[in-house]
């Protein structure tokens, strides 16, 4: 009874100051949304950042000639180009995994009257499997076509768009484009794959690894040989066979330093997990800043509360009610507009979540566990910053607060 006489009278004081109390609130408000949207926008980024790894491929290795190297301005050094043997070597030697050479170049592609930039990437049918892409529209190269370096193409869908106007244009299977000054025969459309690290994956042409050798860059270079392990846990191991075989292909002693690297994708992953998680965490904590000041607004206006209201005080000690019952009336105050304050916050913060999510086009991620911990922390913040001001009030000696004007 003594509870729900509390939170009756906590209740009309607050009614009886509608804006104040708003205003009191609004602290606690921005605190608990700034930190549901900073954080979960934060996984929601690192859950779109492995997305789009792993969109790249399944359990995906990518051996590069060159040295690696890390920091700004990063970039390979120059060594000895790999060549088609070494990754059918690499296909032969390494067990369950699929491997597929690629050469990549730029090129102007024409189509009746439009032209349109794009890259140009020679390999095999394994491109596709390794790389986790589907065809949309049309088949794979033939055999015939692979070892002969024939002149035909898989447009990707940026392509299309540009050369061919999108949904409603030209059919482009069967029809000739220009790569360069080459007369190219359109046999497929890749499935869209979007946007992977800031790069259009659809903005690409793919065709025979040999067409590409001989009729764009001149030589038998391979720039990137892309391997995938039939299980996750493969990676490491197939990453030290690769290491070996490659040293020994390049006679290259086991500790030198090597002239080729391979970039394990589940690394690059972690990695940028990793930072993610730094970057999320840091914002969690500059927002929870705004936590702490609105407690400390709510303790300012609860002392100005005890201060207005000394003779109602008075009044209550002097009829018989107890100190501590004073006490809990303002602290039930503080811890209401707090819950309530909470409340509007998880709603502003989901709102803005989801509102924000679409607009930067990431995966919505929602926790339920933030959105917990904020609303239980906005409770505390109504304990702990009310409990100054209700100590305040259960003090008052009830003759002198009668005495108050």
């Amino acid at each position: 009874m003594i509870v729900w006489n509390t939170l009756v009278l906590a209740f009309q004081a607050i009614w009886r100051n509608k804006v104040r109390s708003f205003l009191t609130m609004l602290g606690v408000v921005i605190g608990v949304a700034s930190v549901i949207a900073m954080v979960q926008l934060g996984q929601s980024a690192t859950h779109s950042v492995t997305g789009q790894i792993a969109n790249m491929g399944p359990n995906l290795l990518m051996v590069m000639p060159g040295v690696e190297r890390h920091g700004p301005g990063a970039a390979r050094g120059e060594a000895q180009p790999f060549t088609a043997v070494d990754a059918r070597a690499i296909a032969e030697e390494v067990s369950d995994v699929r491997v597929a050479p690629a050469v990549n170049t730029r090129a102007v592609v024409v189509q009746g009257s439009g032209n349109y930039t794009t890259t140009i990437t020679g390999s095999t049918n394994e491109f596709l499997p390794v790389r986790s892409w589907t065809l949309a529209q049309g088949r794979l190269f033939e055999s015939r076509e692979l070892e002969s370096g024939a002149a035909v193409c898989i447009l990707g869908q940026v392509v299309v768009d540009e050369l061919f106007g999108g949904i409603g244009g030209q059919e482009p299977i069967g029809t000739k484009i220009r790569v360069e000054r080459t007369p190219c025969e359109v046999i497929g459309v890749l499935a869209s794959k979007g946007q992977t690290l800031g790069a259009n994956q659809d903005d690409t042409i793919l065709m025979p690894l040999a067409a590409v050798q001989r009729r764009l860059v001149g030589n038998d270079d391979v720039n990137v040989i892309y391997v995938s392990a039939a299980e996750a846990a493969q990676t490491d191991e197939v990453k030290r066979e690769i290491d070996g075989l490659m040293r020994k292909r390049r006679g290259i002693a086991p500790g030198s330093d090597a002239d080729f690297y391979v970039r394990d994708m589940q690394e690059l992953a972690q990695a940028l997990q990793g930072t993610t998680a730094t970057l999320t965490a840091l914002l969690g904590a500059i927002a929870a800043v705004s936590l702490l000041v609105g407690g400390i607004g709510i303790m300012n206006i609860m002392l100005v509360a005890v201060t207005e209201r000394t003779r109602e005080i008075g009044i209550r000690l002097a009829i018989g009610a107890r100190a501590r019952e004073v006490l809990l009336q303002f602290l039930v105050e503080a811890v209401v507009l707090c819950v309530f304050g909470g409340l509007l916050g998880i709603a502003f913060g989901v709102g803005g979540t989801v509102l924000l999510a679409r607009r930067l086009d990431m995966p919505l991620v929602l926790s339920p566990e933030i959105i917990l911990v904020s609303f239980v922390v906005s409770a505390l913040i109504g304990v702990v910053f009310g409990f100054v001001p209700a100590r305040k009030a259960a003090r008052l000696n009830p003759i002198d607060a009668l005495r108050h004007e």
